[in-house]
């Protein structure tokens, strides 16, 4: 077991294996990030928190991953936080009219915060979040709305 708070291990750098360098990075893109691209297998975007993000095609894995079995997108949802409960509807909207499929529409969730979930390109889920609101929680419903 680790000792004291200095051990425990930090999220410092997050991978994303995509399909299609292109359409992933005009996704983030157009979060507003900005994102390098050192090479057409590889590219990295250094977020103002101290997170790095960076995408890699298929075909780049397995010159840095030897137990690759192929494949991208999955069920881990990326959080992304935006700074008001209208962000979070515009950002949505924005998305989805750029092409992108909506998964879960904006709501006000039970945990305060207005949310929404639109998926990237290979299918990973990006969750769109704005700040919680004490005042807004509420017990958790049986499910999501789904408009």
């Amino acid at each position: 077991m680790m000792g004291g708070m200095k051990d425990v291990p930090m999220l410092t750098q997050l991978n994303i294996v995509v399909s299609d360098m292109a359409r992933t990075l005009a996704f983030y893109r157009r979060l507003g990030w900005s994102i390098a691209t050192p090479t057409p297998d590889h590219a990295v975007a250094h977020l103002t928190n101290g997170l790095s993000v960076e995408f890699d095609t298929r075909e780049f894995v397995p010159v840095w991953d030897s137990g690759y079995q192929g494949g991208s997108g999955g069920t881990t949802v990326i959080g992304i936080g935006v700074r008001s409960r209208a962000a979070v509807d515009a950002l949505y909207a924005d998305l989805v009219a750029a092409g992108h499929h909506g998964r879960q529409p904006p709501y006000d969730a039970f945990w305060g915060s207005r949310y929404a979930i639109v998926e990237d390109p290979d299918g990973n889920p990006v969750g769109l979040m704005s700040p919680s609101d004490e005042s807004a929680r509420s017990a958790p419903p049986s499910k999501p709305p789904t408009s």
